[in-house]
């Protein structure tokens, strides 16, 4: 038969999900200029890499540029340019569009998790404790799994801040 169970269609969804991530993550980069914004901070700080106050600078605003964006797609329309092509949109159920304090709470709960993989990297790559990197990814794998047990297959984030994505049907062409 044609049909699909239930955990494969989970699976290709957080595969979906996942892929449209890792775009996000490379389109942001480019689109913002990140490599433009390294370098200014590397020339600032007289080419050699930033360090202290300079390096917290720095990584406040690639924070502040990575929610910014975020956050402007999110409110505008639900889609950031590599949701659009996964067809994906964020909603939040019973709204027009996204309210701010549901987008706001998104970002926040996404950014603990992704700080914990972060973490896990660090621990395990520059601290060598493996300790550290199981329960930091441990809190990652919480937060991406839940998609596989969630009964609307959306991710912990999106449920603890009252939002939800969905697949975007594909445009009827005439022809």
């Amino acid at each position: 038969s044609g049909s699909i169970a239930q955990g494969q269609l989970a699976a290709v969804i957080v595969v979906i999900f996942v892929s449209a991530g890792i775009t996000e993550v490379l389109g942001i980069h480019a689109l913002f200029g990140a490599f433009l914004a390294g370098a200014v901070f590397l020339l600032a700080n007289g080419g050699e890499p930033a360090t202290g106050w300079v390096r917290h600078l720095e990584q406040a605003y690639f924070a502040a540029v990575f929610g910014a964006y975020f956050l402007y797609c999110w409110l505008r329309g639900g889609q950031t340019l590599a949701m659009r092509a996964w067809r994906i949109r964020l909603v939040a159920p019973g709204c027009a569009r996204v309210p701010v304090r549901r987008a706001l709470l998104r970002l926040a709960y996404a950014a603990v998790l992704l700080g914990a993989f972060l973490a896990a990297i660090i621990a395990a790559f520059v601290h060598r404790n493996p300790w550290l990197a199981f329960a930091s990814l441990a809190l990652t794998g919480v937060g991406l799994g839940w998609v596989l047990v969630d009964r609307d297959r959306q991710f912990l984030h999106d449920r603890l801040a009252g939002t939800r994505l969905v697949l975007v049907p594909r445009p009827v062409t005439r022809g």
